[in-house]
């Protein structure tokens, strides 16, 4: 059974186009990257999870900011890893550099019995979609393409608020 993840992946409308909310992941293998390390917020989740409520929640656990409005469904995407990520699209705003997120612990460095606290996300952005594009995890970037179709053809879509 593959590995399931749900997010949210939030935007806001500027006039030279929409531009979307990303994450970058912490942690010391994150450190040093940046183009094709870039995430939409999100979790993985279990048998008998509802993806939608995980979804929020991890929105709020990886940013610290409340998931509300009006979420579009997306198409379910498989990464190249296997997992399949499920999301919704919600227009939002929120301050990037104002983030709060949760924390994991790791050994680090490798091998030295130390263990050490990390933020699950180290920063975020608002990125125009093609910036975005080069930014995002490759298996998540088929998102931004059906986001931007959505937009222009102005079918958004309601799920729930």
């Amino acid at each position: 059974m593959p590995k399931k993840s749900a997010g949210l992946l939030m935007y806001r409308r500027r006039q030279g186009g929409p531009e979307v909310f990303l994450v970058h992941p912490g942690g010391p293998f994150w450190a040093q990257k940046d183009e094709g390390a870039w995430s939409i917020p999100k979790g993985e989740y279990g048998p008998g999870e509802d993806p939608f409520e995980v979804a929020k929640r991890e929105f709020q656990e990886e940013t610290g900011f409340p998931a509300e409005g009006n979420f579009m469904p997306l198409t379910p995407r498989k990464q190249p890893s296997g997992k399949i990520i499920t999301a919704w699209a919600l227009e939002g705003d929120g301050d990037a550099s104002r983030i709060k997120s949760n924390t994991f612990s790791m050994e680090w460095p490798p091998r030295s019995g130390r263990q050490q606290e990390f933020p699950e996300v180290d920063r975020a952005g608002w990125f125009p979609i093609p910036a975005a594009k080069e930014k995002i995890i490759k298996g998540q970037a088929p998102f931004l393409d059906e986001l931007n179709e959505i937009l222009k053809e102005g079918k958004e879509r309601k799920r729930r608020d």
